[in-house]
């Protein structure tokens, strides 16, 4: 395989009305390309991918070992200013800016995106597939099943939960000798073996011993019975719905289960740590490593146990091993697209998945250029991205770009309040450059920060209709004084493509004038709380304070031997502190603690800070209110 320039032949000029019709009637008024066009495009050949229909495809991982000499095109990541619920086109520009890359300057480019959940789809934020003219289609499958990655995370989750609650039970109700029976059982020749997953707890356990019947009544013992704390369990069941009564839940009612009642929840499916892992891994082997090391709880004695203790590392490997192939799709005007994982931006690093960036940067080759987006503002999903997801996959970007609103730069001003559901107050759509000014400090905060680590930041200004030429140039001053190397206003969402050239030769220059290396916010072997609160003070908190329990936690996962991983923190997106409320640019708060968790497997800590729901639910009016089906055509609508 090798790289080339872009035929033209494949992207489609888009016919765009004024004013610009629901996203939906946009996405269902072009018809899309057929996926092996969009695959040959990229120099990819039948055996490099295998067809979900005609206009989705798994791209297979043989095409990173194919491609592992070839050098690597641009990488750019597309991160916002802290969001209003509303949202500020991070998905859109996203888009739009590889819409005119690829569509109107001729560059071969890439756009890397998270899966979205089925639940926001059927809730109130609605679909994450972009907007107006720039969009990935189709885009009812993109919101939907897709290639069934979440089905399979969501089975994958659910057999070790099940794997869990099943050893406690057995646990409870046999000898040693019992269980060591059944765990290892003999053949019709009499003879027992271990299978292969148990050698991972063996060695763990320091035993060397490859036949069961020399183990001793003691390493018997150590390796049959787990011994876990009941209390300790932080696995949990999950879907791909929002469902509130599902937020606390109690298992083991049933007569069989002679009462072994135990409190739990169920979360939502992207919100699983094997949607972490998937996002984060770097090969089949790699993610076979993670899932068998993803802890679980602890055993009563305080020893962390993994999926691999309860023998199901492989099964999870097996449930997962199509889900590992990112999903090919394609934008609105013909530009390929890769979909692929889609953590929970809060508790996980709310980024697509590494492999799916390693192998377009492949596939654009030098010169080329892949753009993936970072979930929530850039103190979350651009730091995340930095120092979590750009550690692991060892890649270095050369640009980053902040989405800004002048709708959000108002609210930071001191607006009044913006709520999801509800129409705009009327400073949000009439003239008032002095609130826009004041809102700029947060945009400035954001340059500041995502300068740091080494990028060239250039600010997209997502333009609206009742914004105005005073307004928008006023954030293009303040972008270009914070220290932004470029500030670019786009109308993408009304004009596709077209809408996104000036930030497209932006990023051109931006990444052709990139010389500094990637720089990390923290050294991963300083200790979990120095890595906080390095990060606490990107916020602007003047300090950290850790309830007792953080406090035990962080103790805990220090003595276990998890201390040298990456802080992944979980705090809102709504402010740079704990604060939902506090707007602008706070500064000198104290950045509580509540709790520190860890996903092992995925590879990072994550200390709470505040309440963190990771199982939506619906509002009144969810959106499933406008989804139906059109039985004549076959066409989804109401989709947002």
């Amino acid at each position: 395989m090798t790289s080339s320039s872009p035929s033209s032949s494949v992207m489609r000029k888009l016919d765009v009305v004024s004013p610009v019709p629901a996203d939906i009637d946009i996405a269902n008024s072009v018809e899309p390309i057929h996926i092996s066009e969009i695959a040959k495009h990229l120099n990819l050949t039948p055996n490099h991918y295998d067809l979900y229909g005609k206009y989705k495809a798994k791209v297979l991982l043989s095409v990173l070992d194919e491609l592992q000499e070839s050098k690597d095109g641009y990488y750019v990541v597309v991160g916002g200013i802290t969001p209003t619920p509303l949202g500020e086109g991070k998905s859109t520009t996203t888009v739009g800016l590889c819409q005119a890359l690829g569509a109107f300057l001729h560059k071969k480019v890439v756009t890397c995106v998270r899966q979205p959940s089925q639940g926001p789809t059927f809730g109130i934020k609605g679909g994450a597939a972009g907007g107006g003219y720039s969009q990935v289609i189709p885009m009812d499958e993109f919101n939907l099943h897709l290639t069934g990655d979440i089905h399979a995370i969501t089975a994958s989750n659910n057999l070790l939960a099940a794997a869990i609650d099943t050893r406690i039970f057995h646990e409870s109700t046999q000898s040693d000798k019992a269980l060591f029976n059944r765990l290892c059982p003999a053949n019709k020749e009499g003879k027992r073996s271990f299978s292969d997953v148990m050698f991972r707890r063996l060695k763990k356990l320091g035993i060397s011993k490859t036949n069961p019947d020399d183990l001793t009544p003691e390493e018997v013992n150590k390796f049959a019975r787990l011994d876990i704390d009941p209390e300790s369990i932080t696995w949990r069941r999950v879907m791909d719905i929002n469902d509130r009564f599902l937020r606390k839940i109690t298992v083991g009612q049933g007569p069989d289960e002679k009462g072994m009642v135990r409190e739990t929840a169920f979360d939502i499916s992207v919100a699983s740590e094997i949607m972490a892992v998937l996002a984060l891994t770097t090969s089949l082997a790699d993610m076979r490593e993670r899932l068998g090391k993803m802890v679980i709880g602890n055993s009563k004695s305080g020893d962390p146990v993994t999926a691999d203790d309860l023998g199901v590392g492989g099964a999870l490997t097996v449930l997962m091993k199509d889900a590992i192939h990112p999903t090919l799709m394609q934008t609105l005007e013909g530009t390929p697209v890769l979909v692929h994982a889609g953590p929970f931006a809060n508790i996980a690093h709310g980024n697509s998945s590494i492999v799916a960036d390693k192998i377009a940067l492949k596939l654009v080759g030098p010169g080329g250029f892949v753009v993936t987006e970072a979930g929530f503002g850039a103190d979350i999903g651009t730091e995340k991205f930095m120092n979590i997801k750009c550690r692991y996959s060892g890649l270095t970007p050369q640009c980053a770009i902040i989405v800004a609103t002048i709708r959000a730069l108002k609210m930071h001003g001191g607006g009044p309040a913006v709520v999801a559901g509800k129409p705009l107050d009327h400073a949000y759509l009439t003239e008032n450059v002095a609130l826009v000014e004041a809102g700029c400090v947060n945009l400035a905060r954001h340059v500041l920060n995502s300068k740091a680590y080494g990028a060239n930041v250039i600010v997209a200004i997502n333009k609206f209709s009742t914004d105005t030429e005073s307004e928008l140039n006023a954030v293009r001053k303040a972008a270009l004084d914070a220290g932004a190397y470029d500030a670019v206003i786009c109308s993408h969402h009304a004009h596709g493509g077209r809408g996104a050239v000036d930030l497209g030769i932006a990023v051109q220059k931006a990444c052709e004038n990139a010389t500094q290396p990637l720089k990390f916010l923290y050294p991963l072997d300083a200790g979990i709380k120095e890595k906080i609160e390095a990060i606490a003070k990107s916020y602007g908190a003047s300090g950290v304070e850790y309830s007792e329990q953080a406090e035990k936690k962080i103790e805990m996962y220090t003595k276990q031997g998890f201390s040298g991983l990456p802080i992944c923190m979980a705090k809102t997106q709504y402010s740079f502190s704990d604060n939902a409320a506090a707007k602008g640019a706070p500064t000198g708060f104290i950045l509580p603690i509540r709790d520190v968790r860890a996903s092992i497997g995925a590879g990072f800590i994550y200390p709470l800070v505040g309440t963190m729901s990771t199982m939506p639910g619906l509002p009144t009016r969810p959106c499933f209110y406008d989804i139906d089906l059109d039985t004549t055509t076959g066409k989804v609508i109401g989709l947002s």
